[in-house]
């Protein structure tokens, strides 16, 4: 696995480092303001304007397609991609991406077919495993996973391949249902999955996994390896929470929400969706699948694909880290970096900034040039969130091999948490790092561990944190930075209001 050391804080660019001067009363900072009232926060760096000949359509790219929003002249008249989803940066897991949407002209009969049969309800945190699976993100997985698909998982946090290749799959992706759920089930080879409000989502079927797993050292003398119908199996809680978090420690977002209240069993089985997963929530047009994703870095002629998660608005640190990274991709001898800006869209903990605020604030990041909008993509991660630290993170790496990025940027204890009794994190901040450079399954995507940005007192502006120089650092994280401007709001909106009696 390649391992890039992003530079120190004295080879930062001018053009990556951003102002520190005040905002003037700008549009944007208007904007950016107005979102900050609802979780956002303030930019007031340095910004690369759209490039010349670039047209800009609409007002926001909160309501419009993120990948029209800019549409540069000289390629506007570019011939289309081919229909064929290539692989130009790097293979999908198990070498092609998986698809589980009945076709258009299937579905009346699959319809059909749903209503017939035994019926499981899911929640919302489900529908967006359903969303994960259906699209590809967890390829070669095709369901939820069978018993020995989570055994693997569980203790080894990856799949053996029937060829012997092993595949990253750190977080088990299953389905819980109770005893009632169960006896209802019986003997029938299919189930339908009923969404949250009502509709028939998805066919789970029994038929025997065609991506290629291996079942190893299970006894299998009650069955033949293709028994035609859902599995169904203990499901060990407490096993799985200690196993995923490293802790059974009560406060864990993710436990609380759904394991704890889950049944005690998991049934495996193939998917087949019904439909695309929609949310219809204005932001469906960021929902871009693996497909998508990768049939628009070809049509952009990406030569190099670095993707960054985050789950709270953009701070100008985080601008300085990508587009310092852009910068030296391009020294490496790259042509054409693209950035895939992508944060993380399914289930996430309540103080998190909700996901609505968080891409209209993004969206204005581009639409103000923070990011160059000619060589960022903006999309939508739909994985429900675990905070299980370094195990989770390499989920969040696996997944972004199946959308085509070849480069994964890590930062400070990735997809952790504060330990939820004690005043201290729940995981080492250097391990997720750490992990991700070892992680069975993930050599073929390159690591790209970041310095922490901070504010330069001294030079008065972002820039990466010097040690030698600590005291010259202020730090401070874009939860803190969004409630500092929500009382600032505050204060003003009462001046104003006392301005006016």
């Amino acid at each position: 696995m390649a391992l890039l050391t992003l530079p120190t804080a004295g080879a930062i660019s001018a053009s990556a480092a951003t102002s520190s001067s005040s905002p003037s009363p700008s549009s944007f900072a208007i904007r950016s303001l107005q979102a900050a009232a609802r979780g956002g926060c303030l930019h007031t760096g340095e910004r690369t304007k759209p490039a010349a000949g670039t047209v800009w359509l609409g007002n926001s790219l909160y309501q419009s397609n993120p990948l029209t929003a800019y549409i540069p002249m000289a390629s506007a008249a570019a011939a289309a991609a081919s229909t064929a989803v290539r692989s130009s940066l790097i293979e999908p897991d198990g070498g092609a991406l998986v698809d589980l949407v009945v076709p258009p002209e299937e579905r009346a009969a699959r319809k059909a077919e749903a209503a017939g049969l035994p019926s499981v309800g899911i929640g919302a945190i489900d529908l967006e495993w359903v969303h994960v699976i259906s699209e590809g993100w967890a390829s070669p997985l095709r369901g939820f996973m069978r018993e020995e698909e989570y055994l693997q998982s569980l203790h080894f946090n990856c799949l053996r391949m029937d060829d012997g290749s092993v595949v990253n799959m750190s977080l088990p992706i299953v389905l819980a249902i109770g005893d009632a759920e169960k006896a209802a089930i019986g003997d029938s080879p299919d189930v339908t999955l009923v969404g949250p409000g009502g509709d028939h989502v998805a066919i789970l079927r029994g038929k025997s996994p065609p991506c290629g797993l291996i079942t190893w050292g299970l006894d299998k003398s009650h069955e033949t390896p293709c028994t035609p119908r859902v599995q169904i199996f203990k499901h060990n809680k407490e096993e799985r929470i200690a196993r995923t978090w490293g802790t059974t420690a009560p406060g864990l977002p993710y436990v609380e929400q759904v394991i704890t209240p889950a049944g005690n069993w998991l049934i495996g089985g193939d998917l087949e969706v019904l439909e695309p997963i929609k949310y219809n929530d204005g932001l469906d047009h960021y929902r871009l699948s693996p497909k998508q994703l990768r049939k628009e870095f070809d049509k952009r002629g990406a030569d190099a694909v670095f993707a960054f998660q985050l789950r709270n608005p953009v701070h100008n640190g985080h601008a300085l880290l990508m587009n310092d990274t852009r910068r030296r991709l391009l020294e490496m001898g790259y042509k054409n970096p693209l950035l895939l800006l992508h944060p993380l869209g399914g289930f996430t903990k309540a103080d998190d900034v909700p996901l609505a605020v968080r891409m209209e604030q993004h969206s204005k990041v581009l639409e103000d040039g923070v990011l160059d909008p000619e060589t960022t993509i903006v999309a939508i991660f739909p994985s429900p969130m675990h905070y299980a630290g370094p195990t989770e993170v390499q989920w969040h790496a696996k997944a972004r091999i199946n959308a085509g990025a070849n480069f994964y940027i890590v930062g400070r204890d990735p997809a952790g948490m504060g330990h939820p009794l004690e005043k201290r994190d729940l995981y080492d901040p250097d391990h997720g790092k750490k992990v991700l450079r070892m992680a069975p399954g993930l050599e073929k995507l390159n690591i790209l561990p970041f310095r922490v940005a901070a504010y330069d007192s001294s030079a008065k502006k972002m820039a990466f944190f010097d040690p030698s120089r600590a005291k010259d650092f202020l730090f401070i994280s874009g939860t803190k930075l969004a409630c500092a401007f929500v009382e600032q709001i505050e204060l003003e909106l009462e001046r104003i209001w006392i301005s006016t009696v």
